[in-house]
């Protein structure tokens, strides 16, 4: 047991961080694995609206994929970033040997700052982060700098990626490739049935699975 007052093993510091760290990495394979199990139930959506003629209700369910994907990138950045930190910290070791203590890491405080804005893992990142300041690897990350953490185009996705996804998922029928005409193979009018004339169950199902979609 450590004496009163002695400082931590900045050898044992960075091993219980890579740990906290590589657990942190499998807690995002797991959202990033929930997340592509919800895309393939929204493309089955997207082709079964499409066989009905129901465009409105597809474009909504393209919207809700192509949200997904930029989180799944973002996820995967994640990742990277924590591979980077880890990196950083093992050099951070060695160099204390020479100097005698760990020094501030610019490329540690950087990738800390955007891993606080992933919301799957801000707290876990925010306590790692105090606990570096502490170690005096890095300056103080304050907390309420990130309270904003929700992109301007969240609610504003571009039409040109939800009509690719249309494009891509229903093979043509839907949507469009960029300078490529709107698809419409359905011209002569058969377009299928109006979106107000869906069941309700059909309502309801689509509704459930665009909830579950974005817990």
């Amino acid at each position: 047991m450590p004496l009163l007052g002695k400082k931590p093993d900045p050898k044992e510091q960075v091993r219980e961080w890579r740990g906290k760290l590589r657990k942190e990495q499998r807690v995002i394979d797991r959202q990033i694995r929930g997340i592509q199990t919800e895309e393939n139930k929204v493309k089955k959506s997207i082709k079964e609206a499409a066989k009905k003629g129901q465009k409105d209700v597809a474009k909504i369910l393209a919207k809700e994929l192509v949200q997904s994907r930029k989180a799944v990138g973002k996820l995967y950045a994640s990742k990277a970033q924590m591979n980077s930190v880890m990196m950083t910290m093992q050099q951070q070791v060695s160099m204390q040997r020479m100097v005698g203590a760990i020094g501030k890491s610019t490329e540690v405080m950087q990738a800390m700052q955007s891993l606080i804005k992933v919301p799957e893992i801000s707290q876990v990142m925010l306590e790692l982060s105090k606990e570096m300041t502490k170690a005096g690897m890095i300056e103080e990350i304050l907390e309420e700098t990130f309270e904003d953490l929700e992109d301007d185009d969240v609610e504003e996705l571009a039409d040109k990626e939800v009509e690719k996804v249309l494009w891509e998922v229903t093979t043509g029928q839907l949507g469009q490739l960029s300078g490529t005409p709107s698809a419409t193979p359905q011209d002569d009018g058969a377009v299928g049935p109006e979106p107000e004339a869906v069941e309700s169950d059909e309502e309801e199902d689509m509704t459930a699975r665009l909830e579950a979609l974005r817990s």
